[in-house]
C-alpha cells in the first residue's frame, strides 16, 4: 500500500513539474520580450467595466494587476 502511495505521489509530482515547464514555453508567433523591451500593444477589460488599450496610455505610468480566477471566488 505504501509503495502504491509513493508511485501515485511521484506521478502527481512529475505531472505538476511538466505543467510548469510547458506553461513557460514560448508561444509560436508571439514576440519573446527581453528586459528593457517596449511592451506590445494590448487591450484588456477593467474591473470598472471600461476597456483599456496600452497604446492610449503611452507616456503614463501603468500598473497591470493580474488576479487569476483559479482557486478563488473571483
Amino acid at each position: 500500500m505504501r509503495r502504491l502511495l509513493l508511485v501515485v505521489l511521484a506521478i502527481v509530482a512529475v505531472g505538476y513539474l511538466m505543467s510548469v515547464v510547458f506553461a513557460q514555453a514560448p508561444v509560436p508567433g508571439q514576440p519573446e520580450l527581453k528586459v528593457g523591451d517596449q511592451a506590445p500593444d494590448f487591450t484588456l477589460p477593467g474591473t470598472d467595466g471600461r476597456t483599456y488599450t496600452l497604446s492610449k496610455l503611452r507616456g503614463q505610468h501603468v500598473v497591470l494587476a493580474w488576479f487569476p480566477k483559479a482557486f478563488t471566488a473571483g
